[in-house]
């Protein structure tokens, strides 16, 4: 059994690969924190799309997606950005929730689980 940990770190690794499917850490905005909900989502939606091209994989390959909005009055902002991003022929499933995020900053954190 093959496990293989991407950009880990004392705390965590970015990305855990096990029998072909990718499970992604929580991604954050790093250079958008003091912009809008719009703007933090396509960063953070930009970060997933280079995590999966190290892994060898693609947005149409997302299985699932759980999406944390600091504030759901950020929802329109955040599926403008959701729907100019992702895959229409193959969307994965999808649950967002209003979650209190560990940065008072951040507006959105986005996990994925991906295939391989």
């Amino acid at each position: 059994m093959s496990i293989q940990r991407i950009q880990p770190s004392k705390r965590f690794s970015e990305v855990v690969i096990h029998n072909n499917t990718a499970y992604f850490a929580g991604q954050v905005p790093e250079k958008t924190v003091k912009q809008n909900a719009y703007e933090q989502t396509k960063e953070v939606l930009s970060l997933i799309d280079k995590l999966l091209a190290e892994i060898g994989s693609e947005k149409s390959k997302i299985l699932t997606t759980q999406i944390f909005l600091a504030d759901m009055a950020d929802y329109a902002q955040l599926n403008q950005a959701w729907d100019e991003w992702v895959d229409s022929q193959n969307p994965p499933s999808r649950a967002t929730v209003e979650a209190k995020l560990a940065d008072p900053d951040w507006k959105v954190e986005i996990v994925i689980i991906a295939a391989v």
